[in-house]
């Protein structure tokens, strides 16, 4: 299965123009002496990250882009037209990366942010460049270098704040649609996320941030099991994650204390830094189980983890305790920022 967010295209660049041999040949001027123009330089190709532009999905049918070549040089010491230079818009948050070599070119974090991907070809020079006092009528003119021809590998990384971390059907995509306006796929059977999800999150009318719903992850996904393995990567631009638990999975699934310590696993093994995250645990699908059992049965979970950190009780399904989690949230991220900013 191919899935919007990797693609693989050509970029060529334009030739350079060659330069132009000619003479003066005007009456009265019987020794016009050399007038060729140089060429123009060939056009570059640039990537530029595009507000409007939120998946590669476009590059599976449009995979090659070309710039235009330098126009060669003219008579009269005219020189060639530049070739116009191609921009290829992509999302933000687009890794590119040779696809032959394998080495990063780039990384797109900014609106409006561009990335040189292939050199134009540089100008010939027309003979005008060659006279000397021994040569006075030079014959030559050299050529334009080539422009530059590269498969790149293209890859979208989610920018969000706050990344959604579970198994299938923890109950991810039914938080995203209870906070936000995002309107993810919600059924009662496993991989019902196929693609990753954004929803903005709005405290209020200054306060905002942006949460990704990422397709569930599963024991064995960072080896290339299952859905998650093509997703791992992007919540490694997150700022916290959020482990959603079903405390009271069907009786077909696993309890859900294995399922948390497989995902934790599943982190470890893809990266360190993954691992090393603020990570929240939120303890989803709280109206399944009876009041005044409810406290022992989650902190039965927290014990059983040997959680430290934060804990939430929410039911997404019917927005339970979502909005004193998003406050929270939205409260962390704040704090995070102001510890960015530089004194």
């Amino acid at each position: 299965m191919k899935f919007v967010d990797e693609a693989e295209v050509r970029v060529e660049a334009g030739d350079g123009g060659n330069g132009a041999v000619g003479f003066r040949r005007e009456k009265y001027i019987p020794l016009g002496g050399p007038d060729g123009g140089d060429g123009g330089d060939g056009g570059c190709v640039y990537l530029i990250a595009a507000e409007n532009v939120n998946t590669l999905a476009d590059f599976r049918y449009h995979t090659v882009f070309r710039a235009e070549h330098g126009q060669k040089g003219m008579g009269n010491n005219c020189t060639g037209r530049k070739g116009e230079d191609y921009y290829v818009s992509v999302p933000l948050g687009t890794q590119v990366s040779d696809a032959d070599t394998n080495e990063v070119i780039g990384d797109l974090t900014k609106i409006g942010e561009t990335l040189l991907v292939a050199q134009g070809g540089f100008h010939g020079l027309g003979n005008t460049r060659f006279k000397s006092s021994i040569n006075r009528a030079p014959q030559k003119a050299s050529k334009g270098t080539p422009g530059e021809h590269r498969m790149l590998h293209l890859e979208l990384t989610l920018i969000a704040d706050v990344g959604l971390l579970g198994m299938p059907n923890a109950g991810k995509s039914s938080l995203i649609r209870s906070v936000s306006s995002a309107t993810p796929k919600v059924a009662d059977y496993p991989f019902t996320t196929l693609y990753p999800n954004l929803g903005v999150v709005r405290i209020d009318d200054m306060r905002s941030f942006v949460i990704a719903d990422i397709p569930g992850v599963i024991e064995g996904a960072s080896e290339g099991a299952g859905l998650g393995l093509q997703f791992l990567k992007h919540l490694m631009r997150t700022r916290l994650l959020l482990h959603i638990i079903d405390i009271e999975p069907y009786e077909s699934s696993e309890p859900p204390v294995d399922a948390a310590k497989k995902i934790i696993r599943e982190l470890a093994q893809w990266s360190d830094q993954l691992v090393a995250k603020p990570r929240w645990l939120v303890l989803n699908k709280v109206d399944r189980v009876l009041d005044e059992e409810l406290d022992a049965h989650c902190q039965a979970i927290v014990d059983a983890l040997e959680w430290t950190g934060p804990v939430f009780k929410i039911a997404a399904i019917n927005g339970l305790g979502t909005q004193a989690l998003m406050y929270a949230i939205m409260n962390f991220l704040e704090q995070q920022r102001d510890e960015d900013e530089p004194e």
